[in-house]
């Protein structure tokens, strides 16, 4: 059977060989709660060995997007992982919850044991930077659907957090300030226009270099992995700190904002209180894209936004700091004047 199998296109011998390439980069992912190994039929995690009294399981689920495109043409496949673990336990993070654990889903056109065991390094890197377990996956190979240097990557994380810390518009002032935290660049959103702007409407390449962007070649630019904002949120979270959160992701300022903040107010946005990464400047001036649309893109910048009680705002960027995180105050909340959920504001000379 083995041999009519891989006669239509799936090597079941090299599918044996990847689970055991990962197993060592599984392990480093243990964390109190996991029992079990991978290669059953579920994972396994034990509530009971946490300290929580009344725990709400909050889950969630993401890909990397078209700069899946990118790691496949640059053969660079140990850092998307990170990337879909970022996406999916930063909007848990967002709603107030502690990852537990983490399921990836990698398809294939042709399964090559040593790809795969990269692209799951990254995975667990990120569940490392995040202290979720990896307790399961799968890893389909499809030679009909995909080619056969094609993958496609995605995730699924549960967190946990007491029912009296969840973050929530509902708890959201007018008054409260807004604090934004630094991305590390483009992150996992807009690689479609990414990709229009430097590879389709203009000849650049994955090794060039724009002044703009450093000594960096473009493709190390871009394919830098999304920020992991577990450890920066989780002590803020604990002390109580926070009213609300959000994950600046596809829809950049203009669609994430309102998701955290209730229906009788509008944010504020200062323009200029924090630096914009070269990456959308230069991106910017190269597909004469109008500024206000950067906003409803990308997120410029400030991977997530924390809303705060202003006599809070010292304690919240001085735990920050402690926690070697640097935190900007970009903005605040504001009774609502106009239809608009998000006013953006060139900041005054």
């Amino acid at each position: 059977m083995g041999n009519a199998y891989a006669n239509a296109g799936v090597d079941v011998t090299a599918g044996y060989e990847a689970v055991e390439r990962i197993k060592k980069h599984v392990k480093r992912t243990k964390r109190p709660g996991v029992f079990g190994e991978i290669g059953g039929f579920g994972g396994h995690f034990d509530l009971g060995e946490l300290n929580y009294k009344k725990p709400i399981l909050i889950s969630g689920t993401d890909g990397v997007g078209t700069k899946l495109l990118l790691a496949i043409e640059s053969g660079k496949w140990d850092t998307i992982g990170i990337d879909c673990v970022a996406m999916c336990v930063n909007d848990v993070v967002a709603q107030g919850a502690e990852p537990l654990y983490f399921l990836d889903y990698i398809a294939v056109g042709k399964n090559h044991p040593e790809k795969i065991e990269q692209i799951v390094a990254g995975v667990a890197e990120g569940c490392v930077q995040s202290g979720a377990a990896l307790i399961g996956g799968e890893t389909a190979e499809m030679p009909d659907m995909y080619d056969p240097e094609d993958f496609d990557l995605a995730g699924f994380t549960v967190g946990i957090a007491e029912k009296d810390a969840l973050l929530s518009a509902t708890l959201v002032k007018e008054g409260d300030m807004l604090i934004g935290l630094p991305s590390t660049g483009i992150h996992s959103n807009g690689y479609s226009l990414v990709r229009k702007i430097f590879f389709k409407d203009h000849a650049y390449t994955l090794m060039d270099k724009i002044p703009e962007l450093g000594d960096q070649e473009l493709g190390d630019v871009l394919l830098t992995p999304t920020k992991i904002y577990v450890n920066a949120l989780l002590p803020l979270i604990k002390k109580q700190l926070l009213h609300s959160a959000a994950h600046i992701t596809g829809g950049g300022f203009v669609e994430n904002i309102p998701r955290m903040l209730p229906e009788n107010v509008q944010a504020h946005i200062q323009l200029g209180s924090w630096p914009v990464l070269p990456i959308f400047q230069t991106m910017q001036t190269i597909g004469k894209i109008p500024e206000g649309d950067m906003y409803e893109i990308f997120n410029m910048g400030i991977g997530m936004v924390l809303s705060v009680a202003p006599e809070k705002v010292p304690e919240v960027l001085a735990v920050l700091l402690e926690n070697n995180e640097k935190g900007y105050v970009i903005g605040s909340v504001i009774s609502k004047e106009s239809e608009e959920k998000v006013i953006l504001k060139e900041k005054q000379l």
